[in-house]
């Protein structure tokens, strides 16, 4: 069941890759966690990657966000709430709880360190 659902997590990291309102690194970051229950394989795969493996290994060691992955995830954060304010016409409490959730989120990956050398 884990290394179904890390697939599954690997599919939908591509898919953000590809997708500038979708994330990746959080599903590569879930990828890696499954197949750490069910792959040392895949697992090792993914932490010796060279475009996934630093930031999950600073991400695992140090609960730490580069400042460039922090920038994309934040800038993604602002196009996915401005094409929500643009494109939907919520009721004014729904659209203050998709702001102050993505807002929130913004403030929380801003607040981790950055990874140590």
């Amino acid at each position: 069941m884990y290394w179904a659902l890390g697939m599954l997590m690997l599919v939908l990291a591509v898919i953000g890759a590809v997708l500038p309102v979708m994330p990746t690194t959080i599903f590569v970051i879930l990828a890696a966690g499954c197949f750490g229950r069910a792959s040392p394989r895949w697992e090792a795969y993914l932490l010796q990657h060279p475009q996934f493996g630093p930031p999950l290994v600073a991400w695992r060691e140090q609960r730490a966000i580069s400042a460039r992955g922090k920038a994309f995830a934040v800038a993604g954060i602002a196009v996915g709430l401005a094409v929500f304010w643009l494109t939907v016409d919520p009721v004014w409490w729904l659209g203050a709880v998709v702001s102050l959730f993505m807002v929130g989120c913004a403030v929380w990956l801003l607040s981790r360190p950055a990874p140590r050398a």
